[in-house]
């Protein structure tokens, strides 16, 4: 019993909480590592039959085309206008469009609050490790 309390502890040890930025707690093992961060104009966009990853476009999936990130990238994108964000992963390349910088699918568009008449939305978007 008392090795059990013993390996429990250590494994405990190397879990903490952190302060979030809204002063909230969680667990380190939830929390994102920021590797690159950028702010621009995100599209929509409705992609044909293949992706430049060679995977089948998904239009109810959550991900997102990028100029440079590699494909399966996690990247929380957040609207700067309604505070709310969401998580895809990069399975495409674009926008071609100059001054946009990540387009994403309808579902991931629609989880930030994206402006339906444009299809445009300011945004920061976080490249995640």
């Amino acid at each position: 019993m008392r090795s059990a309390v013993l390996v429990l502890m250590v494994l405990l040890s190397g879990c903490e909480t952190k302060p979030s930025p809204n002063g909230r707690k969680f667990h380190s093992v939830f929390a994102h590592e920021v590797v690159e961060t950028q702010t621009g104009i995100a599209s929509l966009y409705w992609q044909g039959t293949r992706t430049a990853s060679g995977e089948r476009f998904n239009p109810n999936g959550m991900t997102a085309a990028h100029r440079k990130w590699p494909f399966g990238t996690k990247v929380r994108v957040t609207n700067l206008n309604t505070g709310r964000h969401v998580i895809v992963r990069i399975n495409d390349r674009g926008p071609f469009t100059r001054g946009r910088i990540i387009d994403l699918t309808p579902p991931a568009a629609k989880a930030i609050g994206f402006d339906r008449r444009m299809g445009l939305a300011r945004v920061k978007i976080e490249r995640l490790k």
